[in-house]
């Protein structure tokens, strides 16, 4: 029997974060309503005991909370107004930005519906394991009602404060991400470039201060030329774009503008369905399927 048999969430977005974290909502003990605009994408859910619909609208009806896992702003406003009129909690978790946080956060004013902004930290692989993080801004009343939720997804829940703080903290989380992942390849690049084997630059910084397992995770990535998908490189660009807008002129983030460069450069090449870790092809405008990293 499920554990919380009276709780219903629906899943709006079954891409490679929202089909994982609808899944361990299921395995959590909570009914899961599952959708995706291309369906094929949300059918293995089927058998990990959530129920797959053709509309949002049969996704939401009466459901307790309301998960959108979508790509950008835009999508989050177009599938819930397509969703219609519900009275349950919706949980913002993608990421989209402070206008966007906004302009949603509005419309489920107007709708009547609690609203929770709450993108989370991590990819692919923590999606999976149920080991995200969870920044959580909205209504103190709504921490402990969420929490079966937040829980069945995350490793842990940051509440930052009204909504639209987790939003802000995201962008500043993801410059971080960006800015490392970007400083990565260009030390692998120059390693390479002065005839040093990138693999020395990370054993350098192993078991240090400067040390950071993602560094590992995405330079490997970059110096055997394998990526595997955990981020995509065009959804990196719009995370960069986000943060950018958001500074606008009171910081400059030179990092996320070299990220977003050589990111642009890397979806030009081809490489924009593939992971991010791909901007390191962005540091020579290499075409796509020249050769490998090494």
């Amino acid at each position: 029997m499920p554990e919380n048999p009276q709780i219903t969430v629906a899943v709006l977005g079954t891409g490679i974060m929202g089909l994982p974290m609808a899944a361990n909502i299921a395995a959590a003990g909570l009914a899961v309503r599952a959708w995706n605009r291309t369906r094929d994408k949300a059918e293995p859910l089927a058998e990990r005991g959530c129920t797959v619909v053709d509309t949002p609208a049969e996704a939401v009806a009466g459901a307790d909370f309301v998960v959108t896992m979508l790509s950008d702003g835009a999508a989050v406003q177009d599938v819930v107004e397509q969703a219609g009129p519900f009275q349950a909690v919706w949980l913002q978790m993608s990421t989209v930005g402070v206008d966007w946080t906004g302009r949603l956060a509005a419309l489920a004013r107007r709708s009547g519906v609690a609203f929770v902004d709450a993108p989370v930290l991590g990819t692919r692989k923590p999606a999976e394991d149920g080991a995200l993080v969870v920044l959580a801004a909205g209504p103190e009343d709504l921490r402990e009602r969420c929490a079966p939720v937040f829980d069945a997804v995350g490793s842990r829940t940051l509440w930052a404060g009204a909504a639209g703080a987790a939003s802000r903290l995201k962008l500043a989380a993801n410059a971080w991400v960006l800015a490392l992942t970007n400083g990565t390849a260009e030390s692998i690049r120059l390693a390479q470039v002065l005839g040093v084997d990138p693999r020395l630059f990370l054993e350098a910084i192993t078991g240090g201060a400067l040390d950071v397992p993602y560094a590992h995770l995405k330079g490997g990535a970059m110096i055997d030329g394998e990526f595997p998908l955990a981020f995509a490189a065009r959804h990196a660009a719009k995370d960069a774009r986000l943060a950018l807008e958001a500074a606008g002129d009171a910081v400059d983030l030179a990092g996320t503008r070299a990220a977003l460069a050589h990111l642009d450069a890397a979806i030009d090449a081809g490489h924009g369905d593939e992971d991010m870790a791909t901007l390191y092809y962005g540091l020579e405008g290499r075409p796509a399927g020249d050769g490998d990293a090494r």
